[in-house]
């Protein structure tokens, strides 16, 4: 029976083998890519995520015959609770041997802490904030995982997780659009054309990193408003804003951020990123010493884009909106050149928007699921 240890997140040992487990699991896994080992240790920093400031998390491992053959993550988001009017936790960065007991034992290590806390539900894969990805890959382990933004793990995972007792809660669809496949309507284009004519609203572009840092607090405050309707959302704090958006901001190209604006007022907006997954899985973790050259050279050579992070406000949908996000979004394919997108997770309960990246030439090729379980 293995052991189920608590992680001291003060003690860098502890972090560090509760970090390192899965570049052990997956290290010769050709479509895994490995997070920078920096952003998974400054999830388990309190004195630096922001999530932190609002609530609370734990980790545990599985130690068996003393090596570590599983951990995870446990998680309380006090603001969606309160704006949702639920009592969940979260699970999140679970990676195990294809060990039911060990996974069991981590489990109720989880539904212990959960319970303790007067919590009813624990739902998930789903992390700190909204550039973590959500749930398990249930499709498509076939295809490579795009950057570090969705998770990857191996086929048996949902089967260790639907042996606890586990159900779908939500899934989350990725498409894969093909550049020589993309087809926007001509009546799509037509309706962009003339809401830029009347000028009500307007298509924001930037050149510099400077010119997007200043418009960053306004873009902040309508991604916050975008998604009121959104399964996964809560009301972000300055500071979790300020942090998505320094993130993005330092693996950005400028070019390929849009927003629409209204009167000055961000309405809508539209992220895209190079892909540099294949630098990552050389990097194997770790920018330096030369992670980071190799990282930056992969932005000129790499054909695919990731086109994660597409909103409207829900006031301006019916007002040609949704036009111009699909209009910019062919803009972005084909203007720089790139082969392949990835339309990243759309939830499958966002039936519209799924139907509208089919009719443009996507296809579904990715599954997530978040799972949840009543304690």
């Amino acid at each position: 029976m293995p052991t189920i240890e608590p992680v001291d997140v003060t003690d860098k040992s502890h972090v560090r083998r509760f970090v390192d487990l899965p570049y052990r699991l997956y290290h010769t896994h050709p479509q895994w890519v490995p997070p920078l080992r920096m952003d998974v240790e400054l999830m388990l920093n309190p004195q630096k995520h922001p999530f932190y400031e609002h609530s609370d998390a734990s980790f545990f491992v599985a130690v068996r015959d003393g090596r570590v053959v599983g951990r995870i993550g446990a998680l309380e988001n006090k603001p969606f609770n309160r704006y949702h009017g639920t009592r969940q936790a979260q699970f999140y960065l679970f990676e195990c041997e294809d060990d039911r007991e060990a996974a069991g034992a981590l489990f109720e290590a989880a539904f212990d802490w959960a319970r303790a806390r007067g919590l009813n539900r624990l739902v998930g894969p789903k992390g700190f904030g909204a550039l973590d990805g959500y749930g398990l890959l249930i499709e498509g382990f076939e295809h490579r995982q795009m950057m570090t933004m969705m998770n990857y793990n191996y086929p048996y995972y949902p089967k260790l997780i639907e042996a606890l007792g586990f159900e779908k809660e939500v899934d989350f669809i990725s498409c894969h659009l093909k550049a020589d496949r993309y087809r926007l309507p001509d009546r799509i284009r037509s309706i962009a054309a003339r809401v830029e004519q009347r000028g009500t609203l307007k298509v924001q572009r930037f050149k510099s990193k400077a010119e997007l840092k200043a418009w960053a607090p306004r873009i902040g405050e309508a991604y916050n408003r975008a998604f009121v309707n959104n399964w996964e959302y809560y009301p972000l704090t300055e500071r979790e804003i300020k942090f998505i958006l320094d993130n993005i901001l330092v693996i950005a190209d400028p070019r390929l951020i849009k927003i629409i604006t209204h009167d000055d007022q961000v309405v809508g907006f539209l992220f895209g990123f190079h892909d540099v997954s294949a630098a990552l899985q050389r990097a194997n973790g770790r920018l330096f010493p030369f992670g980071l050259i190799d990282l930056l050279l992969e932005l000129r050579r790499t054909k695919w884009v990731a086109l994660n992070g597409a909103g409207i406000l829900p006031e301006f949908q019916g007002r040609g909106g949704n036009a111009l996000l699909y209009n910019e979004m062919d803009k972005t394919i084909r203007d720089f050149g790139f082969a392949d997108a990835d339309l990243t997770q759309v939830a499958d309960t966002a039936v519209q928007m799924r139907a509208d990246l089919v009719n443009i030439g996507g296809q579904l090729y990715k599954t997530h699921r978040v799972y949840a379980r009543t304690l």
